[in-house]
């Protein structure tokens, strides 16, 4: 399928349903990396859905994408731009719905995939905005509070479905951050999985089939 030129460069493989508007599964790449990563996924997930990678908007040197910065100096040592990350937050809601009507797929089956700082948008938008998702599968990432809508605690989350995992050796994301995740959702009475893999900063293939599987549950 020829992509629409909407608000954010992406990939689309189209769902296999011939009839009304199928689910959509929407993906979000990591630091550096770019629309093309975690589409080599599309073709092992479930045929309904119709996939969509999207491209960060942020261009870094010599080649990728980023959500948002990160910056590194002798002062400060590693810190994130919030503010970019709550600019691109709000973005993906916006495409989400441009994607939607442009495609004529179910705004009210959507799923986000996230790896990384992917993961870290995906939560931010799922979270500061759960009218708009159903499922979340969020690989090798955390929850960062810093740039949730201020109201978030307020809305309900109860029908948000949550897939987690985290790499036991991850060097770029501490375990212990991802960890944090269950007693978070918990206290909003999201429904969630969390695991953890002998791998690095990566999905495992162990990984890889534990939340296909867990996706086909949410047929």
């Amino acid at each position: 399928m020829t992509t629409a030129p909407l608000s954010l460069e992406h990939l689309i493989r189209p769902s296999s349903l011939k009839e009304g508007k199928p689910p959509v599964l929407f993906m979000f790449h990591g630091y550096g990396s770019n629309e093309e990563d975690l589409f080599s996924f599309a073709t092992e997930l479930q045929e309904e859905f119709c996939i969509i990678s999207v491209r960060a908007p942020y261009p870094m040197e010599p080649f990728g994408y980023a959500w948002y910065a990160i910056n590194f100096d002798a002062t400060n040592g590693k810190w994130s731009d919030d503010e970019q990350a709550k600019t691109s937050r709000d973005k993906i809601v916006s495409f989400i719905d441009e994607a939607c009507a442009a495609y004529h797929l179910d705004q009210n089956n959507v799923t986000l995939l996230g790896f990384s700082q992917g993961t870290i948008l995906s939560y931010a938008v799922a979270l500061s905005y759960p009218e708009k998702v159903n499922n979340v599968v969020a690989l090798s990432g955390y929850i960062n509070e810093n740039i949730l809508k201020e109201d978030f605690a307020d809305k309900s989350h109860k029908h948000l479905n949550i897939y987690a995992s985290h790499g036991q050796v991850d060097q770029v994301i501490p375990p212990e951050w991802a960890q944090r995740a269950p007693d978070f959702l918990a206290k909003l009475d999201i429904k969630h999985v969390y695991e953890e893999f002998p791998v690095g900063h990566g999905v495992a293939p162990q990984n890889f089939y534990a939340f296909k599987k867990w996706l086909a549950d949410k047929f």
